[in-house]
């Protein structure tokens, strides 16, 4: 069973920066997708950004330029650096993982935007 454990997110004001960390143990195979996904209250949970095994990204438009995903491999871990954070980035913040056989959610790390 693949485990991710969160953390980084926290209270900042706007134009602030954060910096989100997720770490997968237990995948007896190769992980090959990692992402960020976030969840405001009232909404639906949304792609953030996504990241393959290659290093190729994608982002949603709403954070292109401010946001960067990156991953280190070797560690099973995906990194999401955060700046210039406005008020509508206030979600719950979660990080999930895809292999040959499962995909897999942590369990969220609370982001808040607010002076």
């Amino acid at each position: 069973q693949v485990q991710l454990v969160e953390s980084g997110g926290g209270l900042v004001q706007p134009g602030g920066s954060l910096r989100l960390s997720c770490a997968a143990s237990g995948s007896r195979f190769r992980i090959t997708n990692m992402g960020w996904y976030r969840q405001a209250p009232g909404k639906q949970r949304e792609l953030v950004a996504a990241i393959t095994i290659e290093g190729r990204t994608n982002y949603d438009d709403s954070v292109v330029g401010r946001f960067t995903i990156s991953r280190d491999n070797a560690e099973n871990t995906v990194y999401l650096q955060m700046n210039s954070l406005k008020p509508e980035d206030t979600a719950v913040y979660y990080c999930n993982a895809r292999q040959i056989f499962g995909n897999y959610w942590g369990q969220g790390t609370p982001v808040t935007v607010s002076s």
